[in-house]
């Protein structure tokens, strides 16, 4: 085998494509330069159709957290309620910065497999009339649950003041979002997923109604201050240093995402998630969450002590240099999941498919070979 090729099935970071890698490795610019500000404006203004917004969109060098704590700090006060909707991992993070700058988090917890339903969030903020945020996750990348965004803002914008503020790190660029039309108030996402880049930028849109709760409260973070952020993006520049080659690659992403079109995107990633749950239910592999709410970008199994996860995911490494991720928190060394988003196709899930049997044969598993492959191939075919 090749040791330098490795092949990343994981939900972030995911694979380069090779013409983004080679526009990162353009030489430096100066970041103060005409050249980087014309540069930087107009790869702002080509994400909002990827957001579904016509406001602005802001840049920062940062993770996807950093946007998460970015949309925490600029938008509550220390003292006051929130809800924030679990469903796993990445839900509960929003919580923990929350308590960390002294907001008073109401969780809202459902089954680490299940998605938070409108109904359920309807019944939990009629007894807290008191939160002035609602913070989601779009994907759960802990589980493979695609949260019903849409419906649960409707209930937000019907039911509360509160702002609803949303965290699409692992979907955004690979399923809908329709920021405006929905009455999302934030949405934050990140560069490793579905945009196709190495870690480190974040992605930041605000509505109209959530600058005016912004602009009056008082500043809490420095780096992370968004005012600052909307000044500087007015005048075509960040109010700290961006990171250029990551700009560089971010216009060329976009250039690939214009080229393929957003709807050609989508149906893309739906596909992948269609062939790889009708190749593991082939397998007997239990699907951590229902069809309805299986997110398009990662699919989530739990072969519920049928044979080690971690094993399998040994073998795929050592054996067939493909990675796939393990579980987190108390589902670590019990799951595993697929990532299936970005610069990814239906032949590739094919590819890890089929060395999914051949590893699960080499770890004991009884599985007829190709039962999987075969499923994925039906689903393709069909599709086409």
């Amino acid at each position: 085998m090749f040791t330098d090729k490795m092949i990343l099935r994981i939900p972030g970071p995911t694979p380069i494509p090779p013409r983004v890698q080679q526009a990162m490795n353009a030489p430096m610019i100066g970041h103060r330069s005409g050249q980087f500000s014309k540069l930087f404006a107009e790869t702002a203004e080509r994400l909002k159709p990827i957001f579904g917004t016509k406001q602005d969109v802001y840049i920062l060098a940062g993770s996807g957290t950093s946007g998460l704590e970015m949309a925490v700090v600029n938008t509550v006060n220390p003292g006051e309620e929130v809800a924030v909707l679990v469903s796993g991992a990445f839900g509960e993070r929003f919580a923990k910065i929350c308590e960390r700058y002294g907001i008073i988090p109401h969780r809202l917890e459902v089954a680490w497999g299940e998605a938070v339903t409108p109904e359920a969030l309807e019944a939990f903020l009629s007894e807290k009339p008191n939160v002035r945020a609602v913070f989601a996750t779009q994907c759960e990348t802990s589980t493979g649950v695609l949260n019903p965004i849409r419906e649960l803002a409707q209930v937000v914008r019907e039911k509360t003041d509160a702002l609803f503020i949303v965290d699409a790190v692992s979907c955004l660029g690979a399923v809908p979002c329709e920021m405006d039309e929905w009455g999302l108030d934030i949405v934050v996402t990140g560069s490793q997923k579905a945009f196709m880049l190495p870690t480190g930028l974040a992605f930041v849109a605000v509505s109209e109604r959530a600058w005016k709760v912004i602009d009056n409260n008082k500043p809490q973070a420095f780096y992370l201050d968004l005012k600052a952020y909307r000044k500087s993006l007015a005048d075509q520049t960040t109010p700290y240093t961006p990171a250029v080659s990551l700009v560089f690659g971010l216009a060329e992403v976009c250039a690939m995402i214009e080229e393929e079109g957003l709807d050609a995107i989508f149906k893309r990633h739906e596909l992948m998630r269609d062939m790889t749950r009708a190749a593991m239910s082939a397998l007997n592999i239990p699907l951590m969450t229902e069809d309805q709410y299986g997110s398009p970008t990662v699919t989530s199994l739990d072969p519920k002590g049928a044979f080690d996860a971690e094993e399998l995911r040994k073998v795929l490494r050592t054996k067939h240099n493909i990675i796939i991720a393990g579980g987190q928190q108390h589902l670590k060394g019990k799951i595993f999941r697929i990532g299936h988003m970005g610069y990814c196709e239906p032949l590739d899930v094919i590819q890890v498919i089929s060395a999914i049997e051949m590893s699960l044969r080499q770890i004991g598993v009884e599985i007829e070979l190709g039962a999987g492959v075969k499923a994925a191939q039906e689903v393709l075919i069909n599709h086409v």
